[in-house]
């Protein structure tokens, strides 16, 4: 999956907005807020195309984590992303 083209992320003091530009404004009519975990793993999604199991092992990899709590949450987030029409195959 791979985060819909048309979307920026700033940082307001200490979170994260993805906010839609362009085009994609026209039919998404609100701001995502993120911590700077959600932020991490959108940056990822946003560069290329990756799999719930190659997003635990970014965050694996950038945060002292345990496995089952990496998958527990990446499983949260990737949902929370597809119900909201946010992420392409």
């Amino acid at each position: 999956m791979k985060i819909k083209s048309g979307f920026i992320l700033e940082q307001v003091g200490d979170s994260w907005l993805a906010v839609a530009v362009g085009e994609l404004a026209n039919n998404f009519h609100a701001l995502i807020k993120l911590n700077s975990t959600g932020a991490f793993l959108w940056n990822k999604i946003s560069e290329e195309s990756l799999t719930e199991a190659e997003l635990v092992e970014c965050l694996l990899a950038e945060y002292e984590v345990e496995r089952e709590i990496a998958e527990r949450d990446i499983k949260n987030f990737v949902s929370t992303l597809i119900s909201g029409g946010l992420v392409d195959d």
